[in-house]
């Protein structure tokens, strides 16, 4: 039985298992000559929504003047041999990158002539068989350009401090044995070409070692070009944060001025308060609106420094006498810029706090101020009940009085009627005795009633 049937395999299990294989290394033998090229579409940098589409148009226009068929529009790699040339094409969630290569063997003397520079050293370069009007319309778009020279043990010796110097024009080297087989050299600048610089020495490479060498290499210059691009950012927000902290300490203070002797404030500042809080939630929305502004720039360079730092060590670096490293420099040099884009955003996280916190307090003085207000009119309730029942109980009273009057009337007009129909009584008499009892009955009917009420 086989499983390469569509309904047996998960929809996702073929493509999951081949995308660890979707960007190889390159299989390189010295001497070899690179050109490194990573666009980047957008120039604010900001993610871009139609990245993959628009680095497949300019892939597709490259291929289009060698008469190449072009990828698929899901490809994320490509690779081919353009002849005097070949090309790597990966393409990454922000930029794509182009390695052309050629084959160095011919062109050796240039780096073993003494006394040659590094411009024309470097300027034999792979770059010569591409269309100059395709470079021309990468114009705003390139962010990383890069030669790399891999050069075997018949061109330079180990640590050949002076040779390189040459080469890069006398400026501060970096430099390292890498996976003890190897050096890499570079100053990690743009050179008055517009490319820098890398010399890679094989002394003696394992298979695909020198290719995953110049890769780590390359992806260490292009994630380091990346990860910075939250460095602007970080800077742009800082007068920013400082204008919300003014501001929040100063209504802060207003607050602190405002409030009375017991830490409240009066209760004619209500709408004053009021004001205060539309103001804080104005300063938390223009800091949520900076933070949302910056959130993915930020987490994309925290994302490309750590992939930096992990290709580092994946080239086993051995200190070269007297050069400093390349995990190094990018100590000294990367993480300080990727330091300053954490702080902000821990800067931003803190800043939200303490305007929730003010928030909070304010509203709890509001709330307080309110809870007073309402108090004082439930006491003045309190006290119109209390009347209305002093002045309910008057009018019982009077109306105890005023049915027993009734009443007692009704009894004496009908003690009246017995004596004229010659029954022996005395109205009066009779009247008189009665209106204790009347009273009595009338005022614990009214009892009666408004205990059935309650």
């Amino acid at each position: 039985m086989t499983l390469n049937s569509t309904q047996i395999n998960h929809p996702l299990r073929i493509p999951l298992a081949a995308e660890v294989h979707s960007r190889p290394s390159l299989r390189l033998k010295s001497p070899e000559m690179l050109t490194h090229v990573a666009v980047f579409a957008r120039s604010d940098g900001k993610i871009a929504g139609d990245n993959a589409e628009t680095q497949l148009a300019i892939l597709a226009n490259f291929c289009q003047y060698f008469g190449v068929a072009s990828p698929g529009r899901d490809a994320k790699y490509f690779f081919h041999d353009f002849g005097q040339f070949r090309l790597k094409w990966e393409c990454h969630t922000e930029f794509a990158t182009y390695s052309f290569v050629e084959n160095y063997a011919g062109s050796l003397q240039t780096f073993s002539t003494s006394g040659i520079s590094g411009a024309d050293a470097f300027e034999n370069n792979p770059l010569r068989h591409v269309p100059q009007q395709w470079l021309a319309d990468l114009n705003g778009k390139v962010m990383v350009a890069a030669h790399v020279a891999l050069l075997g043990a018949q061109v330079y010796g180990r640590a050949d401090m002076q040779a390189m110097h040459g080469l890069f024009d006398g400026a501060l080297l970096v430099g390292s044995e890498v996976i003890s087989r190897g050096e890499v050299w570079t100053d990690f600048l743009i050179k008055a070409d517009g490319f820098g610089r890398f010399v890679v020495k094989d002394f003696g490479f394992l298979e695909q070692q020198a290719g995953r060498t110049v890769q780590r290499i390359l992806e260490i210059e292009t994630y380091r070009m990346m990860a910075l691009l939250g460095l602007p950012q970080a800077q742009a927000a800082v007068p920013v944060l400082n204008a919300i902290e003014a501001e929040l300490a100063s209504l802060t203070s207003d607050m602190v001025l405002r409030s009375g002797a017991d830490g409240l404030c009066a209760l004619s500042d209500t709408d004053a308060e009021q004001d205060v809080l539309r103001q804080i939630i104005g300063l938390a929305a223009r800091l949520e609106k900076l933070a949302l502004e910056n959130s993915y720039r930020f987490s994309a360079s925290k994302a490309y420094f750590s992939l930096v730092k992990a290709r580092i060590e994946e080239l086993r670096e051995t200190r070269i006498e007297g050069i400093p490293t390349i995990a190094e420099f990018m100590d000294r040099r990367l993480a300080p810029a990727m330091q300053t884009c954490e702080s902000i955003v821990h800067r931003q996280e803190a800043l939200a706090a303490r305007i929730a916190h003010t928030n909070d307090l304010l509203r709890t003085r509001v709330g307080i101020v309110q809870e007073q207000q309402n108090r004082g009119i439930l006491q003045s309730l309190n006290s119109r009940a209390a009347q209305q029942l002093r002045l309910q109980q008057a009018v019982e009273g009077l109306s105890v009085a005023a049915i027993s009057y009734y009443l007692a009337g009704l009894v004496f007009y009908v003690g009246k009627g017995l004596k004229a129909i010659g029954v022996m009584i005395n109205p009066e008499l009779i009247t008189g005795l009665l209106i204790p009892v009347i009273a009595v009955g009338v005022w614990l009917n009214l009892r009666r009633m408004h205990k059935k009420l309650k």
